[in-house]
Order: C-alpha cells, then sequence, then structure tokens
C-alpha cells in the first residue's frame, strides 16, 4: 500500500512534497507543478517567486506575487528521502548530504583534484584558473581555451560542440567560408559549461560559497564528452551553401556560347 506523501501549505493552497522528482504538485489540481528548478538553494530551505493567481511560478514579478521560502526536503519529508536514497541514516542529515556527491565533493575541496572530461580517448583536467580543458601526459598540446571556443557554445544544448583534433589534442578552427566536405582529420565533440564541469572552480573564481547551487548542477569528478558525426551537425549546411556559392561562380566563369548560324548560299539563283 503506497504511503500518503506529505503536503505544505504555500500561501494558502495546498502542495504535495513528491521527492522523487524534488517537485512540488498541488494537491487540487495535480497538473499545477512547481519544480526543483525553479527554486533557489537558501542553505537551510528553499526560496521561489509565487503567484497568488497563477499559484505557480509566475512569468513576471507583479504586485500580487511574493517570495516564499520552504524547508528542506528532508526535514519535509524524511521517510520519502530515506527511502530513495535507500538508508535508515537520516538524523542530522541535510539535503545536501544526499543531493551531492559527498566524495566528489571531498577530492575536488580537500584533496584539490581537479575533475576530468575524456575526449575520444584522452583526459583533460577542467583547469579553470588558465581557462581551459588541459590535456593530460602531452606538453605540446595547447588543450582548448574556452575563449577560443565561446562560440561554438550553444544555448539550446547548454554546452559546447567544436572542431576537435584528436591527434593534436586541440581545438581546430574550420574555414567556413571554403569548406567543401565533411572534415577528414577532426571530429565534433560537446561537453558541458564550465559551471557544470566544475561547479566549486566557477564558485572560487566568482567568490561564491563553495557549496553555492551545488544541488543544483549535480557534482561530478569525471565526464566523457560526446562525439557528434559531423551529419548532424550545422556544417552540413555550410557546407550545402558554399557548393551552391562555388557552382554558380564556376557559371559565371564560363565563356558565353554563341549560336551557330546557319550557312547562307551566296551563288546564283536557281531559274523556276
Amino acid at each position: 500500500m503506497e504511503r500518503e506523501l506529505p503536503t505544505i501549505n504555500v500561501e494558502g493552497t495546498d502542495f504535495i512534497v513528491d521527492v522523487s522528482r524534488f517537485e512540488l504538485i498541488e494537491k487540487a489540481n495535480p497538473s499545477n507543478r512547481i519544480a526543483f528548478e525553479d527554486m533557489w538553494d537558501a542553505g537551510d530551505g528553499y526560496t521561489f517567486q509565487y503567484s497568488r493567481r497563477g499559484k505557480n511560478v509566475p512569468f513576471t514579478f507583479n504586485s500580487e506575487c511574493v517570495t516564499v521560502k520552504i524547508p528542506e526536503f528532508v526535514t519535509m519529508d524524511p521517510m520519502g528521502m530515506a527511502g530513495k536514497y535507500n538508508t535508515d541514516d537520516i538524523a542530522g542529515k541535510t539535503d545536501f548530504d544526499f543531493m551531492v556527491d559527498l566524495e566528489a565533493f571531498d577530492k575536488r575541496v580537500k584533496e584539490g583534484m581537479l575533475p576530468t572530461v575524456d575526449i575520444a580517448g584522452h583526459i583533460f583536467y577542467v583547469d579553470l584558473r588558465m581557462n581551459m580543458l588541459r590535456p593530460h601526459d602531452d606538453f605540446l598540446s595547447r588543450g582548448i581555451v574556452f575563449d577560443e571556443i565561446a562560440n561554438y557554445f550553444s544555448q539550446e544544448e547548454n554546452a559546447y560542440l567544436i572542431p576537435y583534433n584528436p591527434k593534436t589534442h586541440e581545438f581546430q578552427e574550420l574555414n567556413y567560408e571554403s569548406i567543401t566536405d565533411f572534415p577528414k582529420d577532426l571530429i565534433a565533440v560537446q561537453f558541458p559549461y564550465q559551471k557544470e564541469l566544475d561547479p566549486i572552480g566557477w564558485n572560487r573564481d566568482g567568490g561564491w560559497d563553495l557549496k553555492e547551487d551545488l544541488k543544483h548542477t549535480r557534482l561530478r569528478s569525471h565526464f566523457e564528452a560526446k562525439t557528434v558525426p559531423w551529419e548532424e551537425t550545422g556544417i552540413r549546411e555550410v557546407i550545402k551553401e558554399n557548393l551552391k556559392r562555388q557552382n554558380k561562380e564556376v557559371e559565371k566563369k564560363k565563356p558565353a556560347v554563341r549560336p551557330v548560324q546557319p550557312k547562307v548560299d551566296k551563288g546564283k539563283r536557281r531559274k523556276m
């Protein structure tokens, strides 16, 4: 028999606390949900803007909206958190203790270990102080400098998708004005933004608390970059447009072909 989930009252409306998805569900209207992603970590709980009329996070803040604060999930539903993380040891624990990889946190903060990224079989260190992905065991490589790949960041994917040379272990710019075929010696690789790769280093560089927003970003010690087929990247359309332009230029350079005029017989006319 399923247990009845606890509720919390937000400005006169009861919401079910669902720790399986970390969200609040309006009891009278289950389709109305407040996601964890819309909440700010306040250390001992969470805050979010709330519309009394819409009973959810508003698109814009106005006079009928307020900022509310709720307790941590382990406080609102300790039994649910114990079940989700398969433990009975919840006494004195915070959401941070459950939601953040504490081993990865200690390695990064106490031991100073940098996160790593595997790009096509080669390991890179996420070195935010040097503003780059620094290749392991390759001192001749320039690595991947974040400033140089800024134009390759996708807001939609929240990740970089760059042309990469697996021999030199470097980012390699393409000539988009003349490229007419998929690169033979390069591959396209995708990996997350700096804040996701090293949220603790990001917080340190920004002057914030080292634990800031870690419950949202999900701390990790190692990543694997995704290799994306060239056919699935935007380079396909660039190549198509370049070929079309080149074909037009070739046609323009061809000499004009004059029509052949029929020969006129200038001899004597036949008598009728």
